[in-house]
């Protein structure tokens, strides 16, 4: 029986790629560096913040303490969050969920996550945020395992709604169900485009008996 919902953040509970891209583009043109390339977003995407740096710099000269110094000093992350959008049916299902599940978050962001929460109101429905900042980033498990410990929940008890193959590998290594989330090309138990289908899945179906 469906106890846990597991969100990743990214490419789920809000659309988040045009400020990574803006974010990212502006750090490489204070170097004077040219934008990302389409690889480069779609890994930046994905890749926890030290990843996607050491990713798209590493054709550079700069070292890391360079960039991070550079994007602390002449960036700031909340100039960002107006080029996020939440998903349209999102609060209409977080409404419904609370009510019946356990709602979590397992993400590659770090500190990051704690404004978008604010920002949007999205705090009071998730009982446990796991970030790169408490746990080791996806794909490794320890994130979900913690979750699933900490919620007492067992993996056949849970789902995982993710977009990318570390949301597949962390599910896949935590035995727990994937839903892929507007992404038909990627390897999952089930696929949605709204939060709303959701509802019409087997787990949800279940529980409603």
């Amino acid at each position: 029986m469906l106890k846990l919902i597991v969100f990743d953040c990214d490419g789920v509970i809000l659309d988040s790629k045009e400020s990574n891209v803006r974010y990212y583009n502006d750090l490489l043109n204070l170097f004077g560096h040219p934008p990302m390339d389409p690889a480069e977003e779609v890994y930046s995407h994905m890749a926890t913040v030290d990843g996607a740096l050491k990713h798209i710099f590493r054709n550079y000269p700069q070292k890391r303490t360079e960039i991070k110094h550079a994007a602390r000093e002449k960036l700031h992350y909340p100039d960002y969050l107006c080029y996020l959008s939440l998903e349209p049916d999102l609060i209409e299902f977080l409404e419904l969920a609370q009510k019946k599940y356990k709602l979590a978050i397992s993400t590659n962001r770090s500190d990051s996550i704690y404004p978008l929460l604010e920002k949007y109101n999205l705090g009071h429905y998730f009982s446990k945020v796991m970030t790169v900042l408490n746990t080791k980033p996806k794909p490794a498990p320890d994130g979900l395992l913690e979750i699933l410990q900490d919620l007492k929940c067992l993996p056949e008890e849970a789902v995982f709604l993710g977009d990318s193959e570390t949301d597949r590998l962390q599910a896949e290594a935590c035995r727990v169900s994937l839903i892929a989330f507007k992404n038909p090309a990627l390897q999952a138990e089930w696929h949605v485009s709204s939060f709303m289908k959701l509802l019409q899945l087997p787990p949800f179906q279940q529980a409603a008996l």
